[in-house]
């Protein structure tokens, strides 16, 4: 063997016996994210996705989109997230029709407690119960005594079946004794749509849409569910206020990424969710659109989870929803 063959040989030798040190893989966030929200673009969740991707994004300095999957409830975006990656770059916004309500309701494709990782619930709130402007009534006791009156159920309207707005207006119906029709839609303009078209007696709104519909003169709004007022309406009562028990289990607003997610990610994911959360301008959009601006811990976000089951179970027990109502 000539000595260049040696030479060779023993430098091949030399590299099967170096390490190879695996690449450390780059700091997250390095490319675009993307935010799921529940419901159609334009929606509230997504108008308020908007928000926190503006300032995710000049945070990160990544790009930071909004990618609605709208359709059942919001099942097709909770599969998405739940199937995507665990690598925090997909993540969802939602409330709790897709983590609670549909979940005890029907059999989803997704396990919610352990196909997700929580990261931060951002708000909470309650939806409220409203009509047009012109109805012949204006509180609760009045609607229900119209609605007792009526030869024929009132129909109403919800952005889906099983949502809190649905057991809400089922619970009413039953304590209540009047008739009532629930009628499902994909969002909850299309519900205010075919409320000032007369295509439906009453209808259900966040507080963000409500006021706004109420200050251009087009709707009244009789109470909010939920465990309070809310400071951009504070004369709007609740239904324990106005002797309707039961309305008491709030919504949120939560971000949620895939099971699994590595330690490092879900705390840069928490800590950039609670600052911003924490900003005067995403507070006032918050409280605009009459939520209670929270950023809480992932702890603390399982624990209302936990909680809310029992709750919506029970919730939806008095209402005597199903899944075809």
């Amino acid at each position: 063997m000539t000595q260049s063959r040696r030479n060779f040989v023993a430098t091949l030798g030399a590299l099967a016996t170096t390490p190879v040190w695996a690449q450390t893989p780059p700091a997250f966030p390095n490319k675009v994210i993307r935010i799921v929200p529940f419901g159609t673009g334009g929606g509230p969740i997504d108008t308020l996705a908007r928000v926190y991707a503006d300032k995710l994004s000049a945070r990160w300095g990544q790009p930071v989109i909004v990618d609605a999957k709208p359709g059942a409830s919001g099942i097709i975006a909770a599969d998405f997230v739940a199937k995507a990656p665990a690598d925090g770059y997909t993540v969802m916004m939602t409330l709790p029709l897709t983590h609670v309500n549909v979940p005890i309701l029907q059999k989803t494709p997704y396990d919610p407690a352990k196909d997700f990782t929580p990261l931060s619930m951002v708000a909470t709130g309650g939806p409220m119960i409203v009509a047009r402007a012109n109805a012949p009534f204006n509180n609760l006791k009045e609607f229900v005594e119209f609605a007792k009156k009526s030869a024929k159920p009132l129909n109403y309207g919800t952005w889906g079946s099983g949502s809190s707005a649905h057991l809400f207006g089922e619970l009413l119906q039953r304590q209540s004794g009047a008739k009532m029709t629930h009628v499902p839609y994909k969002s909850e303009a299309a519900v205010h749509s075919d409320l000032f078209g007369d295509l439906l007696d009453f209808a259900w709104a966040n507080p963000s849409t409500a006021r706004a519909q109420v200050q251009g003169g087009k709707m009244k709004v009789l109470g909010i569910a939920g465990t309070r007022r809310v400071s951009t309406m504070p004369n709007v009562p609740t239904f324990a206020e106005q002797g309707f028990q039961g309305f008491d289990v709030d919504s949120w607003i939560g971000l949620y990424a895939p099971a699994r997610l590595p330690a490092d990610v879900q705390t840069a994911w928490v800590t950039a969710l609670r600052e911003i959360t924490a900003m005067p301008d995403v507070q006032a959009r918050l409280t605009g659109y009459g939520f209670e601006p929270l950023g809480n811990t992932p702890a603390q976000f399982m624990q209302v989870f936990t909680a809310d089951y029992p709750r919506v179970a029970e919730l939806i027990k008095s209402a005597g929803v199903t899944p075809q109502q």
